[in-house]
């Protein structure tokens, strides 16, 4: 289902005198009686209906806010691994390359001294770094070095933007100050590379029974550790000194984002895992003991006499660890079903009711 708040068009603060007189202006808009001529009123009705459910109802709400937010905190965890990705790929390049050339400016300032010990030494790191990534990029370098030797700055360097290349991120500017300062013998080595971000495939089952998980790396290493309590869909997990290899650095952490494979049977929302239970039509009716397979097994369930289609059934304590000593739910998701073949009793009674003819 669609967020409730925006099909009902309220602000998530709303009250709930608001929401109810939001459901009923735009369930009167939408009405199947009142739009005739359009096919989907009927799904837009029912649609409109059941976010007013959710939402009328203090402890669904509730729910719902607090699956909704944990959606937002993965999505942004994933979109920083993302660029944390880009941001270790980029300062790599740039490594390499500062590397390279700050390797040939030595040799060549080298050479010179020994051919002219009273003469011009060649060019110096911060004319390499100005001709290779421009004045605003030397700029940055050379306040980063001057920060770090005084110890005056903690955040990383705040540069002037000027010049024809646009400034460095932070993290390559101060991978690359830390080269020229290593091959100037001014200031010890950084305390560790950039961090390495990859994504890992597990089962629901896996972060149930918190199996173990093995990261195949770009360099042929490979990773292995064990999922936790807690840990769900889009989870970042840490794992120190696993990360990108930098000739002379300390080597930095990899961050395992955990992307949670198609189960045929299950998806998750939070910690919740949810899962569909198909009825007949006289059991969503009359109601009905049914079974619901679970990742621990098959549990009875009770379903009360008119059940519609998507109405959903909590059952406690069967979701994934939520790693504060709980656990989520199993959200079961109500379907309803018609025979194979049609009935003809059914279907005399259904045409009775569309014509008002009760029997």
């Amino acid at each position: 289902m669609r967020d409730p708040y925006s099909l009902l068009g309220v602000k998530r603060s709303a009250d709930a005198d608001e929401i109810k007189a939001a459901w009923r202006a735009k369930a009167k808009t939408v009405h199947p009686d009142a739009n005739q001529d359009d096919p989907s009123a009927a799904s837009r009705f029912a649609e409109i209906g059941q976010a007013y459910e959710v939402l009328k109802d203090p402890d669904r709400r509730k729910r719902y806010d607090r699956a909704a937010e944990m959606h937002q905190t993965i999505m942004q965890q994933r979109q920083a691994a993302r660029e944390a990705a880009e941001r270790a790929k980029a300062a790599k390049a740039n490594a390499e390359k500062v590397m390279e050339e700050l390797a040939r400016a030595n040799a060549q300032r080298t050479q010179s001294q020994a051919e002219n010990p009273q003469g011009a030494t060649g060019e110096t790191p911060e004319d390499m770094i100005e001709r290779i990534f421009g004045a605003a990029a030397a700029e940055q370098v050379k306040a980063q070095n001057q920060a770090r030797t005084s110890e005056d700055a903690s955040e990383g360097v705040k540069a002037e933007q000027s010049g024809e290349r646009a400034p460095l991120p932070v993290m390559a500017v101060d991978l690359i100050a830390s080269l020229v300062r290593r091959f100037r013998g001014t200031a010890p080595l950084p305390e560790k590379a950039p961090d390495l971000s990859v994504d890992a495939a597990v089962t629901v089952a896996d972060l149930l029974k918190q199996a173990s998980v093995t990261v195949k790396l770009a360099d042929e290493r490979e990773v292995r550790f064990t999922l936790e309590r807690g840990m769900t869909d889009g989870h970042v997990v840490r794992l120190k000194g696993q990360g990108l290899k930098v000739a002379g650095m300390k080597q930095g952490d990899l961050l395992v984002a955990l992307k949670v494979a198609r189960d045929p049977h299950f998806h998750i929302e939070g910690f919740d895992l949810h899962t569909t239970l198909p009825i007949s039509l006289e059991d969503a009716v009359l109601g009905t003991e049914a079974t619901v397979e679970t990742l621990e097994g098959s549990r009875s369930l009770s379903v009360p006499a008119w059940s519609g289609s998507d109405q959903t059934i909590r059952m406690s304590g069967l979701g994934l660890y939520d790693g504060a000593g709980g656990r989520g739910d199993l959200v079961v998701e109500l379907r309803i079903m018609l025979w194979e073949k049609p009935n003809e009793k059914v279907t005399d009674l259904m045409r009775h009711m569309r014509h008002g003819l009760y029997v």
